[in-house]
């Protein structure tokens, strides 16, 4: 994100809630494609 510091190491809190944001981005994009093979199978 916006760190002045390239070289300074975001918190760990910071890094778990990136984490956490990948692994619902992947989830919403499995959940979209699930969607959108259920409605094309109708």
């Amino acid at each position: 994100m916006l760190w002045s510091d390239p070289e300074n190491e975001p918190p760990q809190e910071m890094r778990e809630m990136q984490a956490m944001m990948h692994r619902a981005g992947v989830l919403l994009a499995l959940a979209m494609v699930v969607a959108m093979i259920a409605v094309g199978l109708r």
